[in-house]
């Protein structure tokens, strides 16, 4: 009896460390799967962004290059419109003031017709030799023709044949001349101005492309140091949860020996 009780206990033990053992296993797979399914992981993503890493430190600076260069291409059509604006205007204004100083220098009048020089000489106007003519002849009919003539005016020294279709002939033939030297003057500061303004614009505007590339490389370095660094931690713990799992393994495999014996 008591040999029958021994053999019920014992193959009762053996059962209960088989059930154990098969727990142990049990647990041991699904603790095993789920470790290796985190270490894929961690090396999948880590070696993704290795290749992200490297695409874009190839890339970048190949992209960063390619907009340099249609930028300075950009800036210097930039710089040229730009540059013959300013010439133009400038020549413009050069070309009003010359005629100003012109018409003041030859009839020694700062009105005429009732109106400034300034105001009839604008950018409509300064190369139009009949609305710069007209308020002179105007003004010579007025102060140099009938008893109310002032001969000392040197407006009316145009008068000297004492023929009044002579002496508006006369003036439209000065007004051409000055107008003639305007423009001289004009093309001049136009050229001057356009040849010194556009390698100035291009150098400003050269800077500041040089200024964004370097920024441009600049995040793209900070972005592939960055990425590696999560690499390196990727791996990191992927190396970790490897030691770790196969050391639990170990012992868990001692601990099944000793239930096994």
């Amino acid at each position: 009896m008591t040999i029958i009780i021994y053999i019920y206990k014992r193959q009762k033990r053996k059962e209960e460390r088989d059930k154990d053992i098969q727990k142990i296993i049990l647990k041991d797979k699904v603790e095993k799967s789920l470790a290796e399914k985190v270490e894929k992981g961690c090396l999948k993503c880590g070696c993704g962004l290795a290749g992200v890493a490297t695409s874009v430190s190839i890339i970048g600076p190949i992209a960063v290059n390619e907009w340099t260069k249609a930028a300075l291409l950009s800036a210097k059509s930039s710089a040229i419109a730009e540059g013959n604006i300013k010439g133009i205007e400038a020549g413009v204004n050069a070309g009003i003031k010359a005629v100003i100083d012109g018409l003041k220098s030859k009839f020694s009048l700062d009105i005429v017709a009732g109106k400034a020089l300034e105001d009839l000489v604008t950018k409509t106007t300064y190369l139009n030799k009949n609305l710069l003519s007209e308020p002179f002849h105007i003004q010579y009919q007025s102060m140099c023709v009938g008893p109310t003539a002032d001969i000392d005016k040197p407006l009316c020294a145009f008068n000297i044949k004492n023929d009044t279709t002579w002496a508006l002939k006369a003036i439209d033939g000065n007004v051409e001349k000055i107008i003639s030297e305007a423009i001289k003057t004009t093309d001049t500061v136009t050229s001057n101005v356009t040849a010194s303004e556009i390698p100035s614009i291009e150098a400003l505007e050269k800077a500041a492309i040089e200024i964004t590339c370097s920024n441009f490389h600049t995040a793209i370095i900070v972005s592939v140091v960055a990425i590696l660094v999560i690499v390196l931690v990727m791996v990191i713990i992927y190396l970790i949860l490897r030691y770790r799992r196969k050391k639990k393994m170990n012992k868990k495999q001692q601990y099944t020996k000793l239930l096994n014996q």
